[in-house]
């Protein structure tokens, strides 16, 4: 296990009234309405990865896990925060952010009810491992980055991102720390990517058929031909997706070590571009 320090950083973004256009991913009709899904699952899913961790707090006896796990909780409390924010404004854009974060959430507490610790823990690491490879894509392709033009949607998914790098591997050495092992860490792996996929695809579709823009000739099929030169579907990320499924993959094999470096003094240095965020 890596040592490593998690910091929770106190921070908070405005979306003033206006500031967004309706589609804010660089007026892509199809990354707009996938960008706010993922946003809505974020607060119900932080939540569970913060009840499946916590739940093996007693049992972790290294003190450096301990801490990491306490920064790890810090920061995905703080990312439900914002997230919500965020989705309130998508939600008056005419986005389904509540809908989206209900049925997450009814889910998820359904799986609280009817899977063993152990298992949610799986589905833990595994989510934290889609999340990091996703926010490593956003923090290195220079097209990603360019997508979310100079907006507060771009500042609180790049300060996302950087967090989502940071504490990437914890899940993962708290499942391993408390015995957890390798055919079920695969096996959640590989639900979760069923169900991910099937979360994205169908409530994306939802999602478009109350847009008039869906409508206007052309634009839905513009929209999904751009979707596929996408670089969060590139072949590196899909790469690095499958990688979890190897036996003795951990989530430091992708050194992420410069681009961390990197992004905290962009973002936070003495000259960090969300130092006026901080609280």
């Amino acid at each position: 296990m890596t040592q490593r320090t998690i910091r929770t950083r106190r921070i908070a973004f405005d979306h003033p009234k206006g500031s967004l256009r309706r589609h804010y991913v660089d007026g892509d009709l199809v990354m707009s309405h996938i960008v706010a899904l993922l946003s809505a699952t974020f607060p119900p899913g932080e939540d569970f990865f913060v009840r499946s961790v916590r739940h093996y707090s007693d049992r972790i006896k290294d003190p450096d896990l301990a801490e990491q796990v306490r920064g790890f909780i810090g920061q995905e409390v703080v990312h439900g925060r914002e997230h919500d924010n965020l989705n309130r404004t998508l939600r008056k854009m005419g986005y389904p952010t509540h809908r989206i974060s209900a049925l997450v959430e009814r889910d998820l507490r359904l799986a609280d009810r009817l899977l063993p610790p152990i298992v949610r823990l799986g589905y833990t690491a595994a989510l934290e491992h889609y999340t990091a490879t996703i926010a490593e894509c956003l923090l290195t392709d220079p097209r990603a980055q360019a997508l979310l033009g100079d907006t507060s949607v771009r500042s609180i998914l790049l300060w996302h991102a950087l967090e989502e790098s940071e504490h990437k591997a914890v899940a993962f050495d708290v499942y391993r720390h408390v015995g957890g092992g390798e055919r079920t860490r695969i096996r959640t792996m590989r639900l979760i990517s069923t169900g991910f996929l099937f979360l994205v695809v169908t409530g994306t579709f939802i999602s478009l058929l109350a847009d008039p823009a869906t409508y206007l000739p052309g634009r839905l099929r513009r929209s999904l031909a751009a979707l596929r030169h996408s670089p969060f579907l590139s072949r590196e990320v899909i790469r690095r997706l499958r990688a979890y499924n190897k036996r003795g993959f951990h989530p430091d094999d992708f050194d992420s070590t410069a681009l961390l470096d990197h992004w905290r003094e962009e973002l936070f240095g003495a000259e960090g571009t969300l130092n006026a965020n901080l609280r």
